[in-house]
């Protein structure tokens, strides 16, 4: 019987940079940036203690370009992935480590409305008048409806007819 082994990390934390999208000589896309998790406990006194680690988080070809598009500092993120520790040779000969988390899962765990790095300036309707633009479609979708209902009795309603 062989001896199986395991390298699977799965974090929950915010975004300390914005994504940083490279490509390979090769043509493959990366995507880099950093995510802190917090842990507290509290000590024998009863205090409460807090630390945060920091990690680096590399995703490459399509998982890269979707993290590019979503994310942004400050997100809350969940990261499924695997450790990769890689080595080079700096400019004086000296072999530098890095580890790093190599993503193979992402799950956005903030707010659908939070502009990501790769969205940040695009306009919405909602954006320029909030509370006018959703008391005018309120009307417009009272006003429909009220009319549908007396046209329409018999007719059918479709889950795409739903407006959420």
């Amino acid at each position: 019987m062989s001896v199986r082994s395991l390298n699977k990390v799965m974090l929950i934390g915010n975004l300390t940079r914005d994504p940083e999208i490279r490509y390979t000589t090769g043509g493959a896309t990366v995507v880099s940036f950093g995510l802190a998790t917090n842990k507290s406990w509290k000590n024998p006194e009863g205090e409460i203690q807090e630390s945060t680690e920091f990690h680096n988080i590399v995703a490459w070809s399509k998982m890269a370009e979707i993290c590019q598009q979503l994310l942004a500092k400050g997100m809350k993120v969940y990261i499924e992935g695997s450790l990769n520790t890689r080595s080079w040779e700096d400019d004086s000969g000296t072999t530098k480590y890095k580890t790093e988390v190599r993503v193979d899962e992402m799950i956005l765990l903030d707010s659908k409305g939070k502009p990501g790095a790769g969205i940040e300036g695009q306009e919405t309707e909602t954006k320029e008048k909030p509370a006018e633009k959703k008391e005018e479609k309120e009307e417009k979708v009272e006003a429909e409806s009220k009319g549908k209902d007396s046209e329409n009795k018999n007719e059918d309603v479709l889950d795409d007819d739903l407006p959420f």
